[in-house]
């Protein structure tokens, strides 16, 4: 159960990202995917990973 929580969170926060651009919502991506793995599977370590993700891809893509 806590694995599909996990993924719909992912998910979530791509979905929500959907209409930024590419370094930025693959930035969250890679960053969820860390911040879950990071964190043994916790929610709050998922949408951080792909907040600090995104604000990374989006300074690199600049």
């Amino acid at each position: 159960m806590k694995t599909a929580k996990s993924i719909l969170v992912v998910l979530t926060a791509l979905a929500m990202g959907s209409s930024l651009l590419g370094c930025t919502l693959g930035g969250a991506a890679a960053g969820g995917v860390i911040g879950n793995e990071a964190t043994g599977g916790s929610a709050v370590g998922t949408v951080g990973g792909a907040v600090v993700g995104g604000v990374i891809g989006h300074e690199l893509g600049k």
